[in-house]
């Protein structure tokens, strides 16, 4: 072989050896927030103020990340998870949001807290294209593919939820004289507009009373007095924990004795329901779409063993029956099989293609039949729900899986 034919091979070789090396290296995609060994992820919580029961819900989020880590992480990288408290003040999320994104530079922020939160972060989350997943809010409004394709809810919207009770209230309550409760932000009126769309042209004659309240009440004693008053039959509650459980108590107080139905986002057991007394909230009804931990047929559940054992070691001081660690943990898994699927390429753009691609996906606390499936048009994982009502210490599941309505 000649000096020149082995120049030429060697030269070949060397090209081969590059071009796979560039190979393996182009399989790798990062963006801000991620690399070989790390997976930054924000989050914002109201661990203080008036909606704090929820605060479980990042602290439950914490715990099961530092257990996938503790296991390896994901794809041999350490989830970085940096949570900060805005106190349910929209204001203040802007602050966060800004910091982790700008000075933490997270790869996305997930699991954010609130309506009204959510909603002062929106446009921001968008215009710099990190990932606003899997907010902890129903709000119908998350599934906007089209204007905000940065952000996608996780939770059935609320809309839906409320359309499920008027059609029930319709079904069986065709005469009912409705007083609703709700809390004055885009919460509370996203729920007042599904009640309203599923009672349709009766509305307007059926809804009797309407009140409405701020965040910075200490109390809403007087708004429920105020309803009682109307003569309602059936009294809609659409309420955080803390004022959910003053109205249960409330409504018991005063002798008032209407169907009441809960908002879905306020039948934890153990922060609501406990605190009002359970004598006070039988048959009150509400709808679901995860399990619940304080139930006892979920015992020998295989999805349920595992939460428990989660709780037992990896998060002992959090309290099972809060419907709150049932969220958290159930959500941590939909990121987690998120974070999977993205393999090496961890860019913002990408994750949000896979959050978009989840098909027929189980977080085993998800009642059975539920199923969670996104699109690149349907930024809705979870669209249905099941009425359950208060009996005893527990919630009792009745009639059939409803698939619910996620018009964005």
């Amino acid at each position: 072989m000649s000096a020149t034919t082995r120049l030429a091979v060697l030269a070949a070789a060397l090209a081969i050896v590059a071009t796979s090396s560039s190979a393996a290296l182009a399989q790798k995609k990062y963006d801000t927030g991620a690399s070989d060994t790390e997976i930054k992820i924000g989050n914002i919580m109201p661990y203080s103020g008036p909606a704090s029961a929820y605060g479980i819900i990042g602290r439950t989020e914490a715990a099961y990340f530092k257990k996938i880590n503790d296991a390896g992480g994901i794809n041999g990288r350490k989830i970085n998870f940096i949570s900060y408290d805005d106190a349910y003040s929209p204001p203040k999320a802007v602050e966060q949001a800004r910091k982790l994104v700008e000075s933490d530079e997270v790869l996305l922020i997930f699991n954010s807290l609130g309506t009204p939160s959510n909603s002062a972060i929106q446009k921001y989350m968008n215009s710099k294209k990190v990932p606003q997943l899997f907010v902890a809010t129903g709000a119908t409004k998350w599934n906007d593919p089209k204007d905000f394709p940065w952000t996608m809810g996780w939770q059935p919207n609320y809309q839906s939820e409320t359309q499920i009770y008027a059609k029930y209230i319709l079904k069986n309550m065709p005469n009912a004289k409705i007083a609703v409760l709700y809390q004055n932000d885009d919460y509370g009126k996203d729920y007042l507009k599904g009640l309203k769309d599923g009672l349709g042209q009766k509305a307007a004659g059926m809804i009797v009373a309407e009140e409405s309240f701020e965040t910075s009440q200490p109390t809403i004693d007087s708004n429920i007095v105020k309803l009682k008053a109307s003569n309602a039959d059936v009294f809609i509650d659409i309420a955080t924990p803390k004022f959910a459980a003053q109205a249960i108590k409330k409504v018991a107080e005063i002798g008032w004795k209407p169907t009441h139905f809960l908002n879905n986002v306020s039948a934890s057991v153990g922060s609501v329901i406990k605190p009002a007394g359970f004598e006070n909230a039988q048959d009150i009804i509400s709808a679901a779409y995860l399990k619940d931990a304080s139930d006892k047929q979920w015992d020998n559940d295989p999805g349920m063993k595992e939460f428990y054992a989660f709780m037992a070691k990896d998060f002992p001081e959090g309290d099972k029956l809060d419907g709150g660690t049932v969220v958290g943990y159930g959500v941590a898994q939909t990121l987690v099989q998120v974070l999977k699927q993205c393999g090496d390429n961890l860019t913002r753009e990408n994750i949000m293609k896979q959050a978009a691609s989840l098909q027929d996906f189980r977080t085993e606390v998800l009642l059975p039949g539920i199923k969670i499936n996104t699109a690149a048009n349907d930024f809705a994982p979870i669209s249905q729900l099941q009425l359950m009502k208060f009996k005893g210490e527990k919630w009792e599941l009745f009639g059939d899986i409803i698939s619910a309505d996620v018009g964005g």
